[in-house]
Order: structure tokens, then sequence, then C-alpha cells
């Protein structure tokens, strides 16, 4: 363990001891909290801290202006919730217009009758929004029908009735009755194909657990990227067993009673922005070739996560366990995709599953971590590409474009 994370957990430790003192406690453990909302548990980048603040405000600012990454838009759509959560939606549907040799080579390589659309719906991670699939819904926009969704609590959806209003805790299972809602309003008919990245992978099988009918009736192929099946009560986050340990014992406290006090605690994660942003680089990024554009923009959006949602989707990681659901996939195209570095959703988690569905494609990424999306867009893309073709989605002779890159001296064109 490095001295950086030493002194981080330490940090972490010294915030929860002193949990009655709220002014000083919730601005350094609403950093701890920060690091379970980008996935784990303490590791900082310190170097962070030895740049003046005025002149990292500024950096800030010119990132958020430069990057063009989650700026993409759809014709946007509502759905409801069975507790009348309502979930927002964009749809990209096919444009002959934007890629004008898709239409004839359709016709070469299916005929004058082309097979129904295939609606590819996209689902996010925890603490994320729809725009983290960026990359990709650039990439295949004109090619393929898709559906991005945020879900409850997160980008432009709205909070959860029930954890609102009844005090009902969040379940994986929820999640995926909400997915279920999205496809019923977004795409009621034709062949669907799933992809979710971390909680989004989550809550695909959590459809599949409770709608094993939809999955046999109507998906044709499936993606789960930096996910897993359970057992999410075992993972380290890189941290030494005794650190581990007492985040665990602490956690679930500190998450309770940091949810209770939302508002002073978004001014300390607002105070200590620097530890922040150096935290949701270590846990999102494995590579030290990430543009700083795509690292600011994973930093907004898992800053503009409100504390109390945080705390309300934790507990649930705990309790997640849908490894029986992964039968419902083994007669269609899987791909299992992951970053070898990741902390959060270790890719022993991604071989779990693959080894569960003997058939599905594995796909380990070297230095990715667990946005995997983001910092090798091309890798992500491309097996994606591939998986739709195999489902029949694209044409086989259709282009995907690989879309931007994360290094320092590319943008999106």
């Amino acid at each position: 363990m490095s001295e950086s994370s030493a002194e981080a957990a330490a940090a972490v430790a010294s915030a929860t001891a002193a949990a009655g003192n709220w002014r000083r406690a919730t601005g350094i453990a609403g950093v701890a909290i920060g690091v379970v909302a980008a996935g784990a548990a303490a590791g900082v980048a310190i170097e962070r801290l030895t740049v003046g603040r005025g002149m990292r405000m500024k950096a800030r600012l010119v990132l958020d202006s430069a990057g063009p990454y989650g700026t993409l838009r759809g014709t946007p759509g509502k759905a409801y919730a069975d507790d009348g959560t309502e979930l927002y939606y964009e749809v990209d549907d096919i444009d002959p217009d934007a890629v004008p040799a898709l239409a004839p080579r359709r016709r070469r390589l299916f005929g004058r009758k082309a097979p129904a659309p295939v609606t590819v719906v996209f689902s996010h991670g925890y603490c994320l929004s729809q725009d983290s699939w960026h990359f990709q819904r650039a990439a295949l926009r004109g090619v393929v029908r898709t559906v991005h969704w945020d879900q409850r609590s997160h980008g432009r959806s709205g909070r959860g009735v029930a954890q609102t209003q009844d005090g009902v805790p969040v379940s994986i299972d929820q999640l995926g009755r909400d997915l279920k809602a999205v496809i019923d309003a977004a795409a009621p008919q034709g062949p669907i194909v799933l992809v979710g990245h971390s909680m989004g992978g989550m809550t695909i099988m959590a459809l599949a657990d409770q709608y094993p009918e939809l999955i046999r009736d109507r998906v044709v192929a499936t993606a789960l990227v930096g996910t897993s099946s359970g057992r999410l009560g075992e993972v380290n986050f890189g941290l030494p067993v005794a650190g581990v340990n007492a985040v665990r014992r602490v956690l679930p406290g500190v998450l309770k009673a940091l949810g209770q006090q939302a508002a002073l605690v978004e001014r300390g994660r607002r105070a200590t922005a620097d530890l922040f942003a150096g935290i949701i680089k270590r846990y999102s990024f494995a590579s030290r070739e990430v543009d700083p554009a795509v690292a600011r923009f994973a930093e907004r959006m898992i800053e503009g996560t409100p504390i109390d949602v945080v705390a309300e989707f934790y507990p649930a990681f705990t309790d997640h366990d849908k490894t029986g659901a992964l039968d419902c996939f083994t007669d269609m195209p899987v791909l299992v995709l992951a970053g070898v570095s990741d902390l959060v959703t270790p890719s022993e988690h991604s071989e779990a599953i693959a080894d569960l569905l003997p058939d599905a494609e594995l796909v380990l990424v070297p230095d990715a971590g667990h946005l995997v999306m983001l910092e090798h867009p091309e890798v992500v893309t491309d097996r994606l590409a591939d998986l739709l073709t195999r489902a029949g989605a694209v044409p086989a002779g259709a282009t995907v474009s690989g879309y931007g890159s994360t290094s320092s001296t590319a943008r999106p064109g």
C-alpha cells in the first residue's frame, strides 16, 4: 500500500471516529462516501493538493467548456416505475441520411425486406448517468436504434418515490422493474439488445430474474460491462484486509447519518473537491493517459449524485445476488467485458460470469479501470459493434465509427 493510500485510509478512519463533530467530520467523511460513489474506499491523489486552489478551479472550468462529452441528446421520453417514479430516457433512431451507405448495404445484405429494427437499451452504473455511454452512443448514431435512460434518482430521472415518500430501501430488483418500464415505453415491440455497466449490468440481471419470458422472447444479445452477479461484499477496493474490514464496519452507520445531513455534507464535498477528484480518478481509471477532459467529465457525473442518493443505493449492492438469473442468457450472443485493474467490480467477477456462460465472449482490457467505456472507448465500441453484428442488429457491412479517444491529443470530430 502506498504512503498516500495509507494516509488517505487513516484520514477516513479519523473522520469516522470524529463523527460527533459534524462540521469537521462530514467534510472528510463526505470524501469517504464520495469514494463509495466512485465505487471504492480510500486512495487519494495527494499531488492534487500541491497546486494552487485558484489554478485548479480555473483548470476545471476550462475542461468543462472544452470537453464535448455528455453533450449528445436524443428524442426525450418518460416512463413510470411501479411506484410512480418518473424515469427519463432518450431515443436515437436510425437515420439513413446520417449514414448514407447504410440503406444500400442493408438492401444488399438483407434484400428488400430488412429485418425488424433492433433496439439497443443502455443501462448506466451507480452515481453515473446515461451520458457515461457517450463514446458508444456517438459511434452507433444512425446505425442502430438506441435507448439511453437514467436510473431512478440519477441524471434527469426523478427521485425514487418509494425511497423519498415511503422510506423503502432501494433494491436491485426494483431497478430491474424500472428497466422493464423503460422497455415497455421506449421499445414495446421488436428485438432488443441489453447493454449494462456495473449497476446497469446488475439491473439487467434483475430484469431477467423477474421477467425471464421477456429475455426469452425478445432479447437477442446482451453485453455486461464491469459488473457482478453477486458477492460484492467481498470486494476489498484495493485496501488491506484490516482497512476494508474497518470500512465495512462503520460505513452503513456513517452512510445513514450522512444521508440525514445531506446539505451539510454537500458543502463538505464542495470544499474538498480537489481531494474528491483524485479519489474519482484513482477508482475510475487505470491508465495515466486518460484525457483530462474525460476525467473531469466522470468527476462531474459522480459529484452530481446527491449524497443521500449515494446513501440510499449503497446497501443494495451487498444484497445483490443474481447468479441464477444468468441462465436466461445462455442461448444468445453475450459479451462480458471488464478492465483488468477495476477496483470496484474486479475483473474476477466478470470471469465468474463468463464461467457460467461458456459461449460468451470474455474481454479483459489491460490498463483499464472501472469506467472502461470512457477510458478505452475504442475497445468497448469495437466489441459491442461485433456483438450487434452477430445478433443481426446491424448489417455486417455497416460502418461503426471508433469515435473519439481518451488520449490528451485527440478530440471527437
